[in-house]
């Protein structure tokens, strides 16, 4: 499976789907992020939080080269 990218704007969350087979198992959070990951500690599912904000700040510090 490609990656899939879904963003709700009422959340203002953008998901990442990496995987669409395994069973979520536990999430590590790291700042605006949560990676979702498998028994065997493999990354399911990215989901950026308040993703306009961080989407941003991307894309203001690579148009800073």
């Amino acid at each position: 499976m490609e990656y899939e990218i879904r963003y709700d704007p009422g959340a203002d969350v953008l998901s990442i789907i990496l995987r669409d087979k395994g069973e979520l198992s536990y999430a590590e959070e790291c700042g605006n992020l949560v990676i979702h990951m498998d028994k065997e500690g493999r990354p399911l599912l990215i989901e950026v939080l308040r993703a306009r904000d961080v989407v941003r700040e991307i894309a203001e510090a690579l148009s800073r080269g």
